[in-house]
């Protein structure tokens, strides 16, 4: 762990129990669900180790963590009906590898955008907390999805 990096906080934090989108430690990461839910569903992966490039990564290691982050990808759009999934690591605000995983639907963009990326929704829009209850509905249903399509 590093220390001041966010997401090496954020693993403590699920390593002391007090990270409540934590949904499943894998074998290479950790799912968890996105602090903000404008694009219902949103996920991140968290790699347990700090690197800050994915060619850092041990061969093995590497591919186990690509392999790890497909399957999530996979109960993410199943369980949040995603039309196309979006995927992005990019590592210029927290430089610990992650990826985030977002469900996409028709309209979802509206009324920044008809269609697009996700990064043409503007940073100061309104996020779109979770309360307590639809959290842990979120992190149960993915925790279950993730448990079908790894087996």
């Amino acid at each position: 762990m590093l220390e001041n990096c966010l997401i090496c906080e954020r693993i403590t934090m699920i390593k002391n129990g007090t990270n409540p989108y934590f949904v499943r430690e894998l074998e290479t990461g950790y799912v968890v669900i996105g602090d903000s839910q404008h694009f219902r569903g949103y996920t991140l992966f968290l790699a347990k180790v700090h690197v800050t490039e994915l060619h850092y990564f041990e061969k093995s290691f590497k591919l186990k963590y690509l392999e790890e982050m497909s399957l999530v990808e996979e109960a993410v759009a199943k369980v949040f009906n995603a039309e196309k999934m979006n995927l992005e690591m990019l590592g210029n605000g927290d430089t610990h590898v992650h990826w985030h995983l977002f469900p996409r639907r028709q309209g979802d963009l509206l009324p920044y955008a008809e269609k697009g990326p996700v990064w043409w929704r503007p940073f100061d829009a309104p996020d779109t907390e979770l309360s307590r209850e639809e959290l842990k509905e979120m992190a149960s249903s993915l925790g279950a999805e993730l448990d079908r399509v790894i087996k």
